[in-house]
């Protein structure tokens, strides 16, 4: 059969009388599977020109070879012509139906008899008599099935069946396949998966996705494929729409209709359509296609459960509602996706330009439209079968008329969807779509809908049919389409007016409505986020006509009036620089969930006590003319109260001790606080942050049922020590921050003139409380305590020698250890227990000489900026268990001198030879010094070098790659890009490499301001430069490594790289690292006492380990966690 307009597939060619006496075996069984072949089987009573031609046609040829079919010369006229035919273009398949084979092929017993017969009529020798001969034997010889090895005929009729159509199917095609196919060649791999055809059993597999994805294309594909391994094959179209308008009986008489081969199938009820379908399917390997299903009755009367069906049986379900398929116990449904970008262009050209490729002057302008589409493919059909044969003006037309108005077709398709839903789905729906970035996660439609039942499984509900997506990280996501189609839906509620409309987001809607002052009761929502601060004069009077307001947003707007009047059916209300000094007195919003207004000139919020029991959240931060904080006593239900940067707060109300629902309390920078309740019974707190109080001396205790504190922050203010109560934490706290709380400057007389005991003291230390700050420190005497803690922030502390406690190492969890500033010399060796440390910083502790051994972690930092008395540099870990490893010695003048660096550097790179580390990803060091190693074999000018390398496998030998960069002062520092992110004075360095089997990796630090050159240097491990692909037969690989440099803006003491060096590491290299190390080691003074034994540890010979870089909160050397990026 050709793939388009063949008349007959199939030949079926028998002796006439044979047909006569077996109607009810072979052409009944043929004729069972007309509509999956596609047959009508031509029978007549001499070669006829239309006879000729259903041969000529045909692809394929049934030859049933009986006792008289050499007796029929019409039989062996059509099989010589049969022969003829089918040796060019087709397939014959004999049945010797009660006959030997061999007497077909040697023209023997009534074969021969019938020959006989023929040469006596035609005479010995006749050609058309040899020409019959011919064909036999030729047939004779081909493989088919014989009748006498089955023992009863049906078996016989399946295996024929069977095997014709496995042969037949392969030729068939599906209309518009080439359109249809488009994107599906892997999800063709995964259907099959879960249809897995060879298991005998009964199998349901469910396809969903939103409206318009493919999903009917994709299962009308999948049922072509395999329809031919199945007794009965059913596809049922459209059974949301059929079920809707004609009920679920007309679709069960189609399915009886199909099995029963009647078109007139009667059904009483649903109940005798489930009766009678199942006692028809009970025995047959079905294939069943139901298409568009949306309620889970549609499931439970046309395919109920396993049990309806015959082995081996599968039932296809389409569905935009995935609940439906869960619902049916169908737990792993397939979701279809939309197109990527280079499948939904080829899809699009092929409907626009009927090819796979767009014009060159349509490339630019398709695709827009294919942007437009989001991968859909019915937008990319629709669009591109409308702009077929148009002109680039009309082109360009209909994608202006897009971005204003929707494609009608795409729009009503999508719009089933949505009228599908209640009205609290439909309420919520339109509010994701209309205010896109607001509902990016669940927790807005909480504060919005906390008082409505079943917003959690609206949500739910929302997602399993297709219209919007929820990601691991619970954010909301939906389809710009679906989004546009939420949105044309409401400006359909009032073309001409916005005011008339339920929700209000485009910028100049919004003015028009209260410039105008035409607010209607309408009115929903509001939302205006512009990109900066602008200043209007609205007439707000227009909210006094919006009764069923319920959600206001209003960022980066300045108005010279505040309102006089706001709907009291507010939830959500968000107004930056709101204008009032309070709220309007009326105001009483009940259900009002979170009240936002950030930098207001709120003085207060409202007098007295006004109860308002379901408001969760309070947030006033930088509204530096509130002086004090309302009555607490009606928001029991109050979860975070923000009020940072109120730098004028004085009063916080004592009601706010007893709010045992509040889990968030942010005082951060209220600056003039000097003091809080002194006992709090907040039992469900979480973070305490008054950091930055600075004329706060006392914290509240923490008393009740308070276990919950996992934060808190005390940085920068005048406590001297914490409550007794913060043990009752050490399961719970995992932040504690005291950094710069003992900085306080003392008064100049007192330090340069009292005495003691007639002495002057040595340092104003001495002169400090006893309650303070004793040798051993009460402000960190219960830090043992906390093993829960993970970050522990002592910046700035003013902590001497022996100040840290030395079971700091009992803080089992900690990760993030915060010490720079401070004046000790050393540090507790208990550190090195420290077993979860991935970062500790000791910056700018000028009088450090040492640091104990380090922890060892997979992955850690050390950052000793600016650590001048600094004497050794420190060994890591166990290179053989390390990821990732960064030091940061910057400006630690006292191991200057290039000779310390080199013998360092040199021993670290011997320990990587030794060790050979198999997991490490990567080491950087950034250490003074003046000269890039001699052993750095590839050296360049300027801040890239290109390193030759194995191929990652082809050399066991191969360690890795070292690069270095000698960073000098800039002497042009505007000629450095900025980097806002970056802290003050701060540069980064960054090394990437990139070639286009690696992609892009880099590995980076910061540097502050240098007084001396330094080396940054860089060891990468061989599975880090492992090629994604490789395409060239070689078993080396060069790559470029480039240096790149950012300053902090205004820094103009940064650097550059003056010059780069790289080298490939191999085992064998150790000689000569033993050899440069000796010849460094004579002429290192500060190391000729100490005899090297990599074995030993640095604490035990003397030595120190640092890593520079103090806690990353931006820059390009990523978060707390990771220093390292490569581009997977």
């Amino acid at each position: 059969m050709e793939e388009r307009g063949t008349i007959l597939p199939i030949f079926y060619e028998v002796e006439p009388s044979h047909v006569r006496h077996q109607r009810g075996s072979f052409a009944e069984a043929f004729d069972e599977h007309e509509e999956k072949l596609g047959e009508e089987l031509e029978r007549g009573t001499a070669i006829s020109p239309e006879l000729l031609t259903a041969i000529e046609q045909s692809r394929f040829a049934i030859v049933v070879l009986s006792p008289n079919y050499a007796s029929s010369t019409w039989c062996l006229l059509e099989l010589s012509k049969i022969c003829e035919c089918m040796g060019e273009r087709g397939t014959i398949l004999p049945i010797f139906y009660e006959v030997d084979p061999s007497h077909v092929r040697h023209q023997r017993g009534s074969f021969a008899e019938a020959f006989d017969e023929h040469e006596e009529k035609l005479g010995e020798g006749n050609k058309d008599v040899e020409g019959w001969r011919d064909a036999l034997t030729k047939v004779a010889n081909l493989a088919g099935w014989t009748s006498k090895d089955y023992r009863y005929e049906t078996e016989l009729m399946k295996d024929v069946v069977q095997a014709l159509w496995s042969k037949v199917h392969p030729t068939l095609t599906v209309s518009d396949s080439t359109e249809k196919l488009v994107g599906m060649d892997a999800t063709f791999g995964e259907i099959d998966v879960l249809l897995d055809k060879e298991a005998n059993d009964v199998r349901f597999i469910g396809i969903w996705g939103m409206g318009g994805v493919g999903k009917t294309t994709l299962a009308r594909v999948v049922y072509e494929k395999i329809s031919h391994q199945f007794e009965v094959c059913i596809f049922l179209a459209n059974v949301r729409e059929v079920s809707a308008t004609q009920g679920l009986v007309c679709l069960q008489k189609q399915i009886l209709s199909q099995i029963l081969k009647e078109e007139n199938v009667q059904v009483c009820d649903v109940y005798d359509g489930v009766t009678r379908t199942k006692r028809c399917v009970c025995n047959k390997a079905v294939l069943l296609v139901l298409d568009d299903v949306d309620q889970p009755e549609q499931l439970e009367n046309l395919a109920g459960g396993k049990d309806w069906f015959g082995l081996r049986s599968r039932i296809i379900i389409t569905t935009r509602n995935r609940h439906v398929l869960v619902t049916h116990d169908i737990e792993k449904p397939y979701e279809v996706r939309g197109l990527n970008y280079d499948e939904a262009l080829q899809l699009f050209s092929w409907k626009a330009f009927r090819k796979y490729e767009p014009d060159e002057d349509y490339a630019e302008l398709s695709g827009h439209f294919v942007s437009y589409a989001r991968g859909l493919p019915l937008a990319l059909r629709t669009m591109g079968s409308f702009l077929y044969k148009r002109s680039p003006d009309a082109w360009s037309s209909a994608l202006e008329k897009l971005r204003n108005t929707p494609d009608r077709k795409v729009f009503d398709l999508l719009k089933v969807s949505y009228d599908g839903l209640d009205e609290m789905e439909k309420t919520i729906f339109l509010d994701i779509a209309c205010f896109r970035w607001l509902y990016r996660n669940e927790f807005m439609i909480e504060q919005v809908y906390s008082s409505d039942l079943c917003n959690r499984i609206t949500i739910d509900v929302l997602a399993e049919k297709s219209l919007i997506t929820i990601s691991s990280a619970n954010q909301i996501g939906m389809h710009d389409l679906i989004r546009e189609m939420g949105c044309e839906i409401v400006r359909q509620q009032s073309y001409e007016e916005p005011g008339g409309r339920s929700r209000l987001w485009l910028h100049n809607d919004i003015f028009h409505v209260f410039t105008k002052n035409t607010g209607t009761k309408a009115i929903e929502g509001v939302v205006l986020d512009l990109p900066e601060l602008e200043e209007a004069d609205w007439n707000l009077e227009a909210f006094s006509q919006m009764c069923k307001l319920k959600l206001l947003y209003i960022d980066n707007l300045k108005l010279s009036l505040g309102p006089i009047y706001l709907p009291n059916a507010l939830r959500f209300l968000k107004w930056s620089w709101y204008p009032s000094k309070s709220l309007p007195p009326g105001f009483q919003p009940d259900e009002l969930t979170e009240l936002s207004l950030v930098h207001s000139n709120i003085d207060h919020l409202w007098n007295g006590i006004k109860y308002l029991g379901k408001l969760k959240y309070i947030n006033l931060s930088y509204s530096i003319d509130l002086r004090r904080t309302p009555d607490f006593t009606g928001i029991q239900n109050l979860e975070q109260l923000v009020l940072e940067g109120c730098t004028n707060l004085v009063k916080i109300h004592p009601s706010i001790a007893f709010l045992k629902r509040l889990k968030l309390l942010n005082l951060r920078n209220c600056r003039n606080i000097k003091s809080l309740p002194s006992e709090v019974e907040m039992e469900s707190l979480e973070t305490f942050d008054v950091s930055g109080c600075s004329r706060l001396k006392m914290i509240p205790e923490f008393v009740g049922k308070m276990k919950r504190l996992s934060k808190l922050s005390l940085s920068g203010t005048a406590v001297e020590k914490l409550p007794s109560s913060i043990e009752r934490f050490s399961e719970s706290l995992e932040e504690l921050d005291l950094s710069g709380i003992v900085t306080r400057e003392l008064p100049c007389s007192l330090f340069l003139n009292r005495n003691v005991n007639g002495k002057r003291p040595r340092s104003w230390y001495s002169l400090l409380p006893s309650g303070l700050f004793p040798r051993k420190s009460p402000l960190l005497a219960s830090l043992k305590h906390l093993s829960s803690l993970t970050r522990l922030n002592l910046e700035d502390c003013n902590l001497s020698e022996g100040e840290i406690p030395n079971d700091i190492g009992s803080l089992s969890s900690l990760e993030y250890l915060y010490l720079g500033g401070n004046n000790f010399v050393s540090l507790p060796a208990s550190i090195h227990l420290l077993s979860k440390l991935k970062r500790i910083h000791v910056e700018n502790c000028k009088r450090l000489q040492q640091l104990p051994d380090l922890p060892l972690n997979e992955k850690l930092y050390v950052g000793s900026d600016n650590c001048t008395s600094l004497e050794v540099f420190p060994d890591p870990p166990d290179l053989g268990r390390l990821s990732k490893f960064s030091l940061n010695c910057t400006n630690c003048t006292s191991t200057v001198g290039n000779q310390d660096s080199s013998y360092y550097l040199y021993s670290v790179l011997k320990r990587l030879l030794e060790e050979t580390p198999c997991s490490l990803d990567f080491a950087s060091f950034v250490i003074p010094g003046s000269e890039i190693l001699e052993w750095f074999n590839n050296q360049s000018v300027g801040d890239s070098v290109t390193q030759r390398f194995p191929l990652y496998g082809c050399n066991s030998n191969w360690i890795g790659v070292a690069v270095c960069a000698l960073l000098v002062p800039h002497d042009n520092p505007s000629a450095v890009p900025e980097d806002p992110s970056l802290d003050p004075d701060k540069s980064s360095i960054m090394c990437q490499w990139h070639e286009y089997s690696f992609g892009l990796g880099g590995v980076g630090d910061w540097v502050g301001s240098i007084v001396s050159d330094h080396l940054f240097v860089v060891v990468l491990g061989s599975h880090v430069l492992k090629p994604k692909n490789c395409l060239e037969d070689t078993c080396n690989q060069q790559v470029k490594f480039d240096f790149k440099i950012r300053r902090a803006v205004g820094n103009n003491r940064c650097i550059k790289v003056k010059k780069c060096g790289a080298r490939a590491l191999y085992k064998h290299d150790m000689e000569e690292l033993i050899s440069k190390m000796n010849q460094t080691k004579s002429s290192v003074s500060r190391y000729k006492t100490l005899d090297f034994d990599f074995g030993k540890s640095a604490y035990e010979q003397g030595g120190v380990i640092v890593k520079g870089r103090r806690e990353a909160t931006s820059g390009s050397g990523g978060s707390d966690d990771e220093y390292f990026s490569a581009e997977e």
